[in-house]
């Protein structure tokens, strides 16, 4: 499917101001953003769109290959055809780390990173954990133990061997970056590649640490705690930010995105902040109503049952529900009752029930009998 305009998405025209662009795509990520649209697809890949639009037009040199070439000049920097996947966590590292130099000015975070830091900046990684019914009511801290590239001690991240230290790439003089000038009808461009010699660290290595091969990084284990807030759903993250992969030569390290999965609960059903709780009765219960405790996620409650309650009638325990994520509420335990139907009956049972079977009073109204009866001659 092809790609829309990036202008487009934003609502913007092509002369467009860069503070134009950046008003146009606070407004978008605001309202698309996955933390407010919670399991909206549509919402998602809005969200996605218009972070990868704002990525390409906020930066000056993108921007202008884009306007010449379109989405095949910003699809690669060694390559402008090169094959590019913007994900949801590319759009979400867009959104809160000022990547790409300058969305904390957007949202009051301040600063940018600069071009080498990007390039060197450790890989994000992603993990699903599975919390109980229980557990989301109240929030919770979970001990993770993650496998990930941390940063070598014996070089403390340089890559190079104790007692050296890394040299200025004479090929990209530091920058980490080679800019090809051309010029075509349309003017002048300028192509800018990472520099093969240092891979864009903008440093040489001489002499590599014997435990790292230069990297500056290493296989380790990591324990992280992670707060869960209460309220959270399937579908909902947390993104750690600093605690991914570190980035090779001493670069930032990513961050941890963890997506959260609800477990399927042995009773209770979730209905959004509500919860469903199946309750089984007896006939005598229905008939002559009763008094019954019945199981919630903070313990047991009594409840009162009316005489001559009907099967699937819904009853409301208010604020036995979940907590709202962003709002001191909670939602409501909803009892969904069930008649229970005995499936054996001994003798005396069944006498019991013959002659309570000829009582008019044990017999549905007779205007619900007269519509039986009705639809018994459409169908028959």
């Amino acid at each position: 499917m092809a790609k829309r305009d990036y202008y487009e998405i934003l609502g913007v025209e092509r002369n467009a101001t860069d503070d134009q662009i950046k008003k146009a795509y606070r407004k978008l990520a605001m309202k698309y953003h996955p933390d407010k649209n919670p399991g909206d697809k549509s919402a998602e890949d809005q969200f996605k769109e218009a972070s990868e639009a704002y990525e390409v037009l906020r930066d000056a040199q993108k921007r202008q290959r884009y306007d010449a070439y379109g989405h095949a000049g910003v699809k690669g920097q060694a390559n402008p055809f090169e094959g590019m996947e913007f994900d949801l966590s590319d759009a979400l590292r867009t959104f809160m780390s000022g990547g790409f130099g300058g969305f904390g000015d957007i949202f009051g975070m301040g600063g940018s990173r600069g071009q080498r830091e990007r390039r060197l900046r450790g890989a994000d990684l992603q993990l699903k954990m599975a919390l109980t019914l229980e557990e989301i009511s109240t929030g919770v801290a979970k001990k993770i133990r993650i496998k990930k590239q941390i940063k070598c001690a014996t070089c403390n991240g340089s890559g190079a061997k104790a007692g050296s230290s890394p040299t200025t790439c004479p090929e990209c003089k530091g920058s980490g970056e080679i800019r090809n000038v051309s010029r075509s009808i349309f003017g002048q461009f300028v192509n800018i590649t990472t520099c093969t010699r240092c891979h864009g660290s903008g440093q040489i290595i001489k002499e590599y640490c014997g435990d790292c091969r230069g990297d500056g990084r290493i296989r380790g284990d990591h324990e992280l705690e992670i707060e869960i807030p209460a309220g959270v759903a399937t579908g909902n993250y947390l993104t750690i930010q600093g605690e991914g992969n570190a980035g090779p030569k001493g670069g930032p390290a990513g961050d941890v995105i963890v997506i959260i999965e609800e477990k399927e609960h042995e009773y209770f059903e979730r209905n959004g902040d509500d919860i469903i709780y199946e309750l089984p009765i007896s006939f005598s219960q229905a008939a002559l109503g009763d008094k019954v405790k019945v199981p919630t996620l903070d313990g047991s409650a009594e409840i009162e049952i009316a005489p001559g309650i009907q099967s699937g009638k819904i009853l409301r325990m208010r604020s036995k529900g979940m907590p709202h994520l962003r709002q001191n509420l909670r939602g409501d335990q909803l009892l969904r009752i069930r008649v229970w139907t005995p499936t054996k009956l001994n003798k005396e049972e069944r006498a019991i029930f013959k002659k309570l079977q000829e009582n008019e009073n044990m017999q549905p109204p007779k205007s619900i009998r007269s519509v039986f009866e009705k639809l018994k001659g459409v169908f028959s």
